[in-house]
Order: structure tokens, then C-alpha cells, then sequence
């Protein structure tokens, strides 16, 4: 039940959801829904033909019908004042102690996570709205088992929230009979009950738009963006977004993704992770594009550092921030090994900053501070968006295959972070530190499809042997073994270990490269 004719709540709703699912909020939603959902659906259908000509050999590149846009010298609309400085955001799922944390951490913005960090169960999806409408008044708290409370800081970080992607859907919310965009439902929620609290209070509505494959995908959440706003009364050009170029065909479009948005847009940022993968995903029928072990491919790479400085170029030149990507490392109580770790976001974090980015990201509170003296050694002013800069990307340079071996260590390590990262992901953890490491959805998907791309090809490791179906089984099979052993028996036979390895060896030793580990995963959620 609803209240709203044709939309359907199937998930359970408590008296605190149905103060985010009211009548009026759903009706909102649906409104949305019914006018740009099959332009969605086009879109997504547009994504699969794209594909099929790339797996018949043809390569990548700029479009020549936007050459016009390229070549234009327009700009986007403006920034707001509380995005002009960005120099180091945070980013995590949208739980009630970790939006508090994140919020106090002394990052100068917060993207609170529906999508890569977070677990799209029915409750998470429905908690994290009503901890983010808590945080935008003020009033939100926690209190944890030990009696520990947390509450706001008096200065905290801005807020920027991040719906999910095209691709996935919310299968508790059907309005004539289908299941609603993911995206469209976090968004809508989130804007109907907030946006005019966050006028009052001097900020505003921002968003980071995930995993874009086209231009044509920015106009469409640009065309929604433009409803939404008159639908509630409100001034256009009152969204902000940044969106994220984590894909490979985003790459080859940040002008025209920047400009359909324009009216809307404030930056892109390189979302490294998703970026690897898609490129592994997308040239997935190109047997000379192998990728060699997963922790060898930094962003010194010449296809990432191209990546990095075309999208600092493109975007100074449109008048916009061009953030950097996510630091995943974790701190740890050892300090020799907290050196080595910070030495190496240090590292990336100084390439960044040269590179041209205007901020950059981290995964945990004790990097902020890490980030923060390396911006503000090498960037004292708020950002240097006005830095023109003339780097001279060519298509060829994104495509540049990184050398380097395949390892029986690096299978294992994929294999391992895959079936660990599924597992917690099933029981509704979309954010899981592994072996120093802050592993999402993201990250995961690298693992996964290198696990697949180097099976398909029969790679040589760098011992002699073929990875073969068998071989990683064999491997799976061994990790499983490992983590029985990590874990104890009692808490591996209460895990999802086994349905998560199942998966995983069905997706790495598939026929066809699978588009996201999450979607066959999402019918396994509550």
C-alpha cells in the first residue's frame, strides 16, 4: 500500500519509513518515474549496441557529431560557495554512526553513498534517508553498545549525495507493476523532503551522478533535474552535481556530459576504480588488452595519468572542479606500517594536486588530514580551477595497455576480495576493509572481471602456468579453506561464504563478461 495510485511498497514500513514514504513524497517520485523511465530504459538498451560494436573490434573514441561542442567556448553556470573549496572529501554508505563521523571529520565535503558503499537493502535504502534528513536539520545522534554517543560537530562538511546508478532498480517500490530506478528514487526522496530545509539553512541540494556511459545519460538526469525543480516551486539551476567519470566511454565525453549539465554541473571527478573496470569490461573482447595484477596498476599507469589530466583540462577550461580519486587505504595501529601507507597516499595525493585536481578523495577519517597538508601545501588558494592547462590527450592515450605481470598472487588476491566482499555485501555491508584496504563495489568489480578476463584468455602467470575454469575454482576452493580457517567454524558456517563463492565462480568463468557483480548479487537481498 501507498496511497499513491499505481505505486506499490513492497518492502516492510515502520512508522519512521513511512515518514520518508509519504503520499506526497511517492507521488513526487512517480511523477519522475512515469515521464523519464523509458528514456532510461532506451538508454540502457543504447549501452548493450554500443557494446556489441566494440566486441566486433571497432575502438573508442571522440565523437565526431559533438566535435562542435568540443570545440565550443562556453561554460558552466556557477559554483555555490560552499563548493569552492573541495580540496578533500570523504565518502562512505549512508549509516547512522558513519554519517555523523564523516561529517565531523575535517573533510571539506561529505558524499554520503547509496551506490558503490552501500548494500541496497530495503532498510539501509530507507535508514540512510532518515539519517540524511536528520543530519541536514541538525538533529542527528548514535549511541552505540557501550554507551558511546556521537553527535555533529559545530563545523562539519558539506553534504553531497550520491542516488544509485542507471543500471539498477528498487525492487520494494513498483509503480505500474515495474520496479523503480534506483537512482530516481534516492534522488527523488531525498530532494522532496530536503532541499528547501538546506535553502533555509544556506547550502543546497548536491549530488554526485555514478557511472554514466554517455552524454545522453547526463541529459537525461539534466531533463529530470529540470522537473523536479518546477515541480517543486524552485528556482532552476538550483541542483548542483558532479559526476563521476568512472567508464570508459564517459571518458571520450567529459565536454558534452559537462555541457548538457551545464545549468547543473560544478565538476567531474576520476572515479578511478569503476574506471579500471570498465575499461577491462568494455574491452573485454580485445584479447591484447590483458591487465596485469590488480595492486600494480596505480595512477602513475599512462592510460590513468592521461585520464587523470585530460579530465583537469576539460574541466578548467569549462569553468569547472576537477576532482581527484578515492585513497583506499586504511589506517592501521601500527605505526611503521601507517608510515608506508601514508607515504603512498602522499605520493598519489602530490600527482593529483600537479595533475591540476582541485580535491581528491579518501575512504577513512585518518586520511583527511594526510590529503589536507598535501592541497594545502600545493594549493593555498580554494581550488585552481582558473589553472588553464594544455596537456594534449589523445584518444590513443587513454587506450595504452599497462604492462606488467599476473601472478598466482595476484588471482588469489582478486579471488579472495571477491568472494569476501560478495559475502558481506549478501548479509547488507556494501563497505568492507580487506587486507588494509577499503573495498567496495568498485573494487570488487576489478577483481572480478580481471579474474574473468585472464580465465578467457588462457593468461600465462608468471610461474608457467595457464589460468584456466579450473584453475580458478582450484583457487576459490583454496581461499575458501583460508577463510574457514580466518574465521572459525562456527562463523563460516553462519556466513553466506559459500552462496558468495558460488557466485563469484559463476560470474569469473562465465561466457560473456557480466556488466555488474551487483546486479545478480541484488536477488539475493532482503
Amino acid at each position: 500500500m501507498s496511497g499513491v495510485k499505481g505505486v506499490e511498497v513492497l518492502g516492510s514500513l515502520s512508522p519512521a519509513y513511512k515518514k520518508i514514504l509519504t503520499p506526497a513524497a511517492l507521488a513526487f517520485v512517480a511523477k519522475l518515474v512515469r515521464k523519464h523511465g523509458p528514456t532510461r530504459e532506451k538508454l540502457l538498451a543504447y549501452r548493450k549496441e554500443r557494446q556489441a560494436l566494440i566486441d566486433a573490434g571497432k575502438v573508442p573514441g571522440f565523437l565526431k557529431e559533438t566535435k562542435k561542442i568540443r570545440d565550443g567556448k562556453w561554460k558552466i553556470a556557477g559554483t555555490p560557495a560552499d563548493l569552492q573549496d573541495r580540496r578533500v572529501e570523504i565518502t562512505g554508505p549512508v549509516d547512522r554512526k558513519m554519517v555523523i563521523n564523516a561529517l565531523n571529520s575535517g573533510a571539506k565535503c561529505f558524499m554520503a553513498d547509496f551506490e558503490d558503499s552501500a548494500s541496497p537493502t530495503w532498510d539501509l535504502m530507507m535508514t540512510g534517508q532518515i539519517n540524511l534528513a536528520d543530519a541536514v536539520r541538525r538533529k542527528i545522534s548514535f549511541t552505540n553498545e557501550a554507551g558511546k554517543e556521537y553527535a555533529l560537530n559545530d563545523q562539519i562538511a558539506t553534504l553531497i549525495v550520491r542516488p544509485r546508478g542507471w543500471h539498477l532498480v528498487e525492487k520494494h517500490i513498483l509503480i505500474d507493476g515495474k520496479p523503480a530506478p534506483g537512482g530516481i528514487v534516492d534522488f527523488g526522496l531525498f530532494f522532496f523532503h530536503n532541499v528547501k530545509e538546506q535553502l533555509k539553512r544556506g547550502t543546497g541540494p548536491y549530488f554526485y551522478l555514478p557511472k554514466m556511459q554517455s552524454h545522453l545519460e547526463a541529459r537525461l538526469w539534466n531533463a529530470i533535474f529540470v522537473d523536479a525543480q518546477k515541480e517543486l516551486g524552485l528556482p532552476q539551476k538550483t541542483i548542483k552535481v558532479t559526476v563521476l567519470i568512472e567508464t570508459l566511454w564517459a571518458a571520450f565525453e567529459m565536454d558534452e556530459i559537462l555541457y548538457e549539465l551545464r545549468n547543473h554541473i560544478v565538476g567531474l571527478n576520476c572515479g578511478r576504480w569503476d574506471y579500471i573496470f570498465s575499461c577491462i569490461k568494455t574491452l573485454n573482447a580485445h584479447g591484447d588488452w590483458m591487465v596485469p595484477d590488480r595492486l600494480a596498476v596505480g595512477m602513475d599507469r599512462h592510460f590513468l595519468d592521461s585520464y587523470s589530466k585530460l579530465l583537469c583540462e576539460t574541466c578548467h577550461r569549462r569553468g569547472a572542479h576537477a576532482m581527484g580519486g578515492m585513497a583506499a587505504f586504511i589506517p592501521t595501529k601500527d605505526a611503521a606500517q601507517n608510515e608506508i601507507v601514508f607515504g603512498k597516499v602522499t605520493t598519489d595525493k602530490l600527482r593529483e594536486v600537479k595533475n591540476g585536481h582541485d580535491g581528491t578523495w579518501v575512504a577513512h577519517p585518518g586520511l583527511v588530514p594526510v590529503a589536507l597538508k598535501v592541497f594545502d601545501e600545493h594549493m593555498p588558494e580554494p581550488n585552481q580551477v582558473s589553472k588553464q592547462l594544455k596537456y594534449g590527450i589523445k584518444a590513443k592515450d587513454l587506450l595504452v595497455r599497462p604492462e606488467g605481470a599476473m601472478t598466482e598472487a595476484g588471482l588469489r588476491n582478486n579471488i579472495n576480495v571477491s568472494v569476501q566482499y560478495t559475502e558481506a555485501w549478501l548479509r547488507g555491508n556494501g563497505c568492507v576493509p580487506l587486507h588494509n584496504l577499503m573495498e567496495d563495489a568498485a573494487t570488487a568489480e576489478i577483481s572480478r572481471t580481471q579474474i574473468w578476463q585472464w580465465q578467457r584468455y588462457g593468461v600465462t602467470l608468471s610461474d608457467g602456468r595457464k589460468v584456466t575454469p579450473a584453475l580458478v575454482n582450484q583457487v576459490i576452493d583454496e581461499e575458501l579453506a583460508t577463510i574457514k580457517k580466518q574465521l572459525g567454524a562456527e562463523k563460516y558456517a553462519a556466513s553466506r561464504m559459500i552462496e558468495a563463492a558460488g557466485l563469484v565462480a559463476r560470474m569469473s568463468t562465465a561466457n560473456k563478461v557480466a556488466d555488474f557483480l551487483t546486479l545478480p548479487s541484488y536477488d539475493y537481498l532482503d
